[in-house]
């Protein structure tokens, strides 16, 4: 989807002009005056200049589903026009396949889980983080992200999942981390666990079926699966935190240090886009029609998730230390990018 539409925020520096009156005083012979001479006001200086922000076209990684829902709305909004930004968004599976496009230029801004960026980061990828991307609720009973079973299934809680065959979005990541440390934490072993990598639209029709024990979703999947009789054994983002940030917004180290300003005014819009997301539950629920295949009967019962204007840095140390934990790396990179 392009929202493409012309800056409306210009700052315009002019001269004043100044209407300069010359007053010429003839003495005549008979003691009279001649009346006063006005002269025209003068040409505008062709040094006068105009210093209008540059409107620039961006692309920007992200996947459909809920979390994003606050650019989309930014975009609605104005704020991202505001700042001279005209936004593309590029759809994807995972935050895993969006860090790819943003180191190749393919994506000015990606979104992504911080998983995938701490990973990123590990090999050398040269990608920073600009904005946290969205949170938990912090609720264990009621967040926008859980772990889905049938009601027969023998599954009643985290331990529960130890020997079962787990879908999730991406392998190694986020998901799978926070699933094992939920499993561990309720004394069961992760390590018997057989993830299967589906996308988040294919992992309710795989948990209804059989082809999987159960599944973990984010909304609204979470939402649509208990709407098929799915039950949430395990809210494994609340489980981590009250804080837990999932998500954050990113682009390449080269294309900040090129493009400063840019960078800037998408930090920006995207707070604005927080701040108006927070405030404005009802708008988020209308824009989710917009770019989700979602009714308007699932919108207004889908758990909405936090979007914090700060970036979480306990949450970027815990999950650097479970990927140590699950072998997705040998030792904790420097994180200082993703702070």
């Amino acid at each position: 989807m392009k929202f493409t539409s012309p800056s409306t925020r210009m700052r315009v520096a002019l001269g004043a002009l100044t209407a300069v009156s010359a007053l010429t005083l003839a003495a005549c012979s008979s003691g009279g005056s001649e009346p006063a001479e006005t002269s025209a006001a003068p040409e505008p200086s062709d040094t006068m200049t105009e210093d209008v922000m540059e409107t620039v076209d961006i692309t920007v990684g992200v996947i459909p589903i809920l979390d994003v829902a606050p650019i989309y709305l930014g975009v609605d909004q104005g704020f991202f026009e505001e700042e001279g930004l005209n936004l593309t968004m590029e759809l994807a599976q995972g935050g895993a396949a969006i860090v790819p496009g943003v180191v190749s230029g393919q994506f000015q801004f990606g979104f992504s889980n911080t998983t995938s960026l701490i990973l990123a980061v590990s090999n050398d990828l040269g990608i920073e983080a600009v904005a946290p991307g969205t949170s938990t609720t912090g609720d264990l009973e009621t967040d926008m992200g859980g772990v889905l079973t049938t009601a027969d299934s023998g599954i009643t809680g985290p331990a529960d999942l130890e020997g079962k065959k787990v879908a999730v979005n991406t392998l190694n990541n986020v998901n799978t981390s926070t699933i094992n440390k939920m499993v561990r934490d309720a004394g069961g072993d992760p390590s018997t666990i057989t993830y299967v990598e589906l996308a988040f639209p294919d992992i309710v029709p795989a948990v209804v079926s059989g082809d999987v024990d159960a599944g973990q979703v984010v909304e609204p999947f979470l939402t649509v699966g208990k709407g098929q009789d799915l039950v949430n054994v395990g809210s494994n983002y609340a489980a981590m935190s009250p804080t837990f940030m999932v998500a954050q917004y990113f682009t390449a180290s080269q294309y900040a240090a090129d493009n400063p300003d840019i960078v800037e005014r998408f930090e920006s819009a995207i707070t604005k886009s927080f701040e108006y997301a927070s405030d404005n539950p009802d708008a988020v629920r209308a824009i989710l029609l917009t770019y989700t295949s979602m009714d308007e009967a699932t919108t207004q019962a889908v758990t909405l998730p936090a979007w914090p204007t700060e970036i979480d840095t306990a949450t970027v140390d815990l999950l650097a230390e479970l990927a140590v934990t699950d072998g997705f790396l040998t030792e904790v990179p420097d994180l200082s990018v993703l702070k």
